[in-house]
């Protein structure tokens, strides 16, 4: 599992190793559910501001608008 942080004045997310640039965050590991982490992105992170930056745990930053538009996981 991971946590991630949401700081609403700035509109940002520090996003662990739930949500990447174009990418989600390892379900093949013990206790992972692919469909669990896609509602849960879906339904939390998805309902942020678009214009909302993304800090991940690795690689580049992104927006909830970007990956709403662009990530083939979610």
């Amino acid at each position: 599992g991971s946590v991630s942080f949401y700081f609403e004045n700035e509109k940002v997310l520090i996003a662990g190793d739930t949500l990447f640039l174009g990418s989600v965050g390892r379900t093949d590991l013990p206790g992972g559910d692919f469909n669990t982490l896609k509602q849960s992105i879906q339904k939390r992170l998805y309902s942020l501001d678009e214009t909302t930056l993304v800090i991940p745990g690795h690689g580049l930053e992104t927006t909830i608008g970007q990956e709403m538009t662009t990530n083939m996981f979610v």
